[in-house]
């Protein structure tokens, strides 16, 4: 027997590129090759030259998904996302003609549409199976646009998940494209595109080049500076807090704390001042001490709805620090289908850009049978829960993100998944399992502890709660965290006590205490007030994220969104020429608007004429008034090595960058760095490492001794040196610090 090509090959590695090889050649003449029949019909496979039934998604991946499920009388094409837009040397808006936009295809995407063209003149049917919101639904007319070749019929398919049962049910039911939701996306689009085309070159005329501004992001960074002047202009108030350690009196343990809540009778007692503490702890360590009342009441908390995109963003955020942008790029591989073993690609996860709570039925179905047999009858509530939806303007059609089968748990799929994607696939399997599951039972304690002493003028109150969880119900799986402002006091216990029972002093503690300013801005509360505020949808809060850190409105200082200079300056002016416009307000209520669009109870273009022509008029008064904004250099801290004048920090057109403030007598630059304090290790020059930008604007952090001394890496470093071998670390995911140079890992110390 004459051996294959494969076996022909002795070496492993390049055994492994032949299969690679051998693999590509048969999935292409696969996705080429004339079938007869469709797989519903049962027809068997085609004839040579016979049509066929050709299906357009986004992506590879969900291609490669589907060409599995729909069989061989399938021609799957990936369009690779967008193959029309607005042009980008030209707004492509035509104002006074309705503003019929002018869609162009792109110079990378002509290929593409050559090739889906060549595909339909083959196809019986043409099927849009583009993702199941606007976007997606502006997508597949789009691609019907572009690629309508004679009379070929096109019908629009959507599923919310990625499963046989779903993609069986929706070629049943295929549909025309929606024209109501393209109008609505198509709306969203022109909007930015003429806030986009319209203020940007005020911009850079007014500030400098290269700047932008934009319907949603312009409305995102006033927040964070909104947020940035309350904490500027925040006076701290000092305040004291004096609190008991006590004891049951005849007992040596546990010691509990009650803290000083006001006067016996019930009236507050401010302490604002040393003085006044000290005079109050005085008469506190003379007093005796006995428990005035003591009161258990049950409470029961009630888990959270399974994922929507914000609140997914939100938690990925809390647990892990990852970007907007990374949770939903491992949403989208989960989404579109990874090889799990024997089923090869499979969708994991439902569609992940959803503002929904709903949950199908079978999914509620399947969740409890889970619950049963994997916790017992005692975890399952009697009735199935079920969530309203909290989002403004939510689409109730949709589902919330949750496992395609609540059966494939997280451990048993663990090793054919990233780290990353393990990661967030096992917080969305728990999410959507926790909410099917009985409430935790806690019993909380409030202890009111009365001070009587002779030398005080009055009887003091100190307080202190506990809460015991008595039933763990869905926390024995998942319990979601708390943001900086929303995190919950951690509480002691108490000992048994009844009404009357004598304590004793073990400790009295005063401490000096001031209010704190509203905490800044990360990631999840921005996305949490963006949500709260009607603005943007779920398509848009990774791109807002992404785009404002971008364009350097807003830097990331210890995870928290911190304005720039430059951002200050770019929304002052925003608001002061188009505070009409760049509120949170107006934008919540476009959102409205589009929603009407999608619902057909308005018309787009008279929501982009509504829209525009005040546009115009603020913008015709600010070319007339508004100066050029005089930028002041920042200063470094670092002198010129040239004439040794104050080096300053610049902004050019292609960003920033350190120059003499000599200039231009003297002529002394280098790129922009970031101080980090940390020397590089095994540096021959004494380098320290600085951050840098790459073309792309990301950072990467490398020796201030380049060229000489090369070293780099792409993590913060860390002051700390690794405490096994002394070298560099680094700050890795979930707070944790590695070694670049040994195996050593630990959690990062706060």
């Amino acid at each position: 027997m004459a051996k294959t090509d494969l076996e022909k090959v002795k070496s492993p590695a390049k055994a492994k590129t032949a299969t690679r090889k051998l693999v590509k050649k048969a999935v292409k003449a696969t996705t080429t090759k004339a079938k007869t029949s469709t797989k519903n019909s049962g027809d068997g496979e085609r004839k040579r030259g016979s049509r066929y039934s050709l299906v357009i998604v986004e992506s590879p991946a969900k291609a490669k998904t589907l060409t599995r499920m729909l069989g061989k009388s399938y021609v799957i094409k990936a369009s690779l996302g967008h193959i029309r837009d607005l042009p980008k040397s030209r707004i492509g808006v035509d104002v006074e003609n309705n503003f019929e936009p002018k869609y162009v295809v792109s110079r990378e995407k002509a290929k593409t549409v050559k090739e889906l063209k060549e595909a339909v003149k083959g196809a019986s049917t043409v099927f849009l199976a583009t993702d199941p919101d606007r976007e997606g639904e502006a997508i597949a007319w789009h691609l019907e646009q572009a690629t309508h070749v004679g009379d070929t019929p096109y019908r629009r398919v959507f599923f919310h998940e990625i499963t046989s049962e779903a993609i069986n049910e929706a070629f049943k039911h295929p549909r025309d494209v929606d024209m109501n939701l393209v109008d609505a996306q198509q709306a969203r689009r022109i909007l930015d595109r003429l806030v986009g085309y319209k203020l940007s070159p005020l911009l850079w005329s007014k500030i400098r080049r290269g700047l932008s501004a934009g319907r949603v992001q312009s409305v995102a960074v006033k927040i964070v500076v909104d947020r940035e002047r309350e904490i500027q202009k925040f006076v701290p108030v000092e305040y004291w807090t004096i609190s008991a350690r006590l004891l049951k009196k005849a007992t040596a343990k546990p010691e509990f704390r009650a803290l000083l809540v006001g006067l016996a009778d019930g009236k507050k007692l401010p302490v604002n001042d040393e003085k006044t503490a000290a005079d109050i702890k005085g008469e506190l360590e003379k007093a005796e001490y006995s428990v005035l009342k003591i009161a258990t009441r049950q409470a029961k908390r009630t888990p959270a709805p399974p994922f929507i995109t914000s609140t997914m963003q939100q938690e990925a955020s809390r647990r892990f620090r990852f970007t907007a942008k990374k949770t939903m790029a491992l949403a989208q591989q989960l989404y579109e289908g990874l090889p799990i073993g024997a089923e090869e690609s499979v969708g994991l996860i439902t569609y992940m850009r959803t503002d929904s709570t709903h949950v199908a039925q079978e999914a509620i179905a399947e969740s409890r049978g889970f619950i049963t047999t994997k916790y017992g009858p005692e975890f399952l509530p009697e009735h199935a829960r079920t969530f309203a939806g909290k989002v403004k303007g939510a689409q109730e059609a949709h589902e919330a993100i949750r496992p395609t089968r609540i059966m494939r748990e997280p451990q048993a799929i663990k090793s054919y998944l990233s780290l990353d994607q393990n990661r967030l696939y096992q917080l969305i399997w728990q999410r959507m399992v926790a909410s099917q599951m009985a409430e935790a039972v806690f019993d909380n304690t409030t202890l009111d502890v009365e001070a009587k002493s002779k030398a005080a003028r009055t009887n003091y109150l100190l307080r202190t709660t506990t809460s015991v969880n008595v039933f763990q119900g869905f926390m024995t799986l998942y319990a979601e965290q708390k943001d900086e402002e929303d995190a919950e006091e951690k509480m002691s216990a108490l000992p048994k006590l009844e009404k009357g029972d004598a304590l004793n002093l073990v400790k009295l503690d005063a401490d000096q205490n001031f209010t704190k300013p509203p905490p800044r801005f990360t990631e999840a509360t921005l996305i949490k007030m963006l949500e709260q505020n009607g603005i943007g949808r779920p398509s848009t809060y990774a791109p807002i994220m992404a785009t404002i850190q971008g364009r350097e409105y807003v830097s990331k200082t210890g995870g928290a969104f911190q304005p720039t200079e430059l951002g200050f300056t770019v929304t002052d002016m925003l608001v002061e020429y188009f505070g009409n416009i760049i509120n949170v307000e107006y934008t919540a209520s476009m959102e409205d608007e589009l929603d009407k669009v999608a619902n057909d109870e308005l018309n787009w273009v008279d929501v982009v004429k509504g829209f525009y022509k005040p546009l115009e008029q603020d913008l015709a008064k600010a070319n007339e008034v508004i100066e050029k904004v005089k930028r002041v250099d920042e200063p470094t801290g670092e002198f010129c090595p040239d004439c040794a004048k104050p080096l300053v920090i610049k902004l050019g057109r292609f960003g920033k960058f350190i120059a003499c403030s000599n200039y231009p007598e003297c002529k002394y630059h280098t790129n922009f760095r970031i101080k980090t304090g940390v020397p590089c290790p095994d540096c021959p020059e004494k380098g320290e490492m600085v951050g840098r930008f790459t073309k792309r604007g990301k950072i990467f952090y490398g020796c201030s001794a380049y060229p000489k001394h090369k070293f780099a890496v792409n993590s913060m470093p860390l002051k700390e040196p690794c405490p096994e071998c002394g070298k560099l670390l680094v700050e890795g995911p979930d707070k944790s610090a590695r070694c670049t140079s040994c195996k050593y890992t630990t959690k990062k110390a706060e």
